[in-house]
């Protein structure tokens, strides 16, 4: 018989009896992948699918995810290690994000506290982790995504990106998400602006994707507390979205202490205009959180 801890799990968010999204809580992904909870597929209302998993060019994508590539020296993102005046190179330093109890599970929100496990075993960062799915409009629904790391070493913990060792561009670490293109077009939008060159790092309220084509869809992240991370954003090779956490910088926790950050993400079937997704910015950020219970 199977060990039952290998085994994939599951847990749906539902809104008006219709799954948006499958979050799997506890994968079941190779090591080098840096294995963690993830979200796809994540659904529009239509049931277009909006999330890509372990595509052939980044297998170590896995849909809606909080993911860094080096935090105290381990990597929690997966593939290859950046290394100062070396490049990306093989490392045996991934680490893994494991569930350790929940704190809510109701159709629409899910909240657990997760360990953050270097490749020597050592908990090296405590997670609480709540998502819930929101209903907007006929059109969208709201993905909240909210984190708190805490550093639970008795040193001061570094959160990194190669883009902080040197590699122009590649602050990537935090909120990712891969979205699915498939056979369509995609635009990249921010107030007042778009396009992948003038928006990648850059620190607005909100981005948005929108897709042209079959079964169009529009996904805008917003950051509603304001915290003002730079957007790592791609949309030539493949198309995906974070909230970077150290864009160019280190981030540096003291023992006890670590970042904390809540990314909403709207989930619209078709191609929405700027006036459109403020709208849908407007609507997310004046609506009260969803209740645990």
């Amino acid at each position: 018989m199977a060990d039952q801890t290998t085994l994939v799990q599951t847990l749906p968010l539902i809104l008006g009896g219709q799954t948006v999204a499958e979050y799997v809580w506890r994968p079941h992904v190779p090591n080098t992948l840096s294995p963690r909870p993830f979200l796809h597929p994540v659904r529009t209302l239509a049931g277009t699918e909006v999330t890509e998993l372990m595509p052939p060019d980044h297998l170590h994508h896995l849909g809606a995810s909080l993911a860094v590539p080096d935090a105290g020296g381990a990597n929690f993102w997966g593939g290859r290690t950046y290394v100062r005046d070396k490049g990306s190179v093989p490392l045996p330093n991934h680490g893994v994000q494991r569930h350790h109890r929940w704190e809510a599970q109701t159709d629409a929100v899910l909240a657990h506290e997760l360990l953050w496990i270097g490749p020597d075993g050592e908990a090296l960062l405590r997670e609480r982790r709540r998502i819930a799915a929101r209903p907007v409009d006929h059109r969208a629904w709201a993905l909240d995504f909210r984190f708190t790391l805490q550093n639970l070493t008795p040193e001061p913990l570094t959160i990194s990106s190669p883009g902080a060792k040197g590699r122009t561009g590649a602050g990537y670490g935090g909120f990712f998400w891969r979205a699915r293109r498939g056979l369509r077009s995609v635009a990249i939008l921010g107030p007042g602006v778009s396009g992948e060159e003038r928006l990648h790092g850059a620190s607005t309220p909100w981005l948005a994707l929108t897709a042209s084509g079959p079964d169009p869809w529009t996904l805008v992240f917003v950051d509603v507390a304001g915290q003002g991370d730079p957007w790592f954003v791609r949309g030539g090779d493949y198309v995906g979205v974070g909230a970077s956490l150290a864009w160019s910088e280190p981030l540096t926790a003291a023992p006890g202490e670590g970042p904390r950050r809540r990314i909403i993400t709207v989930v619209a079937d078709g191609e929405l205009g700027p006036r459109a997704i403020e709208d849908l910015v407007e609507a997310v950020a004046a609506s009260p959180a969803p209740r645990e219970a």
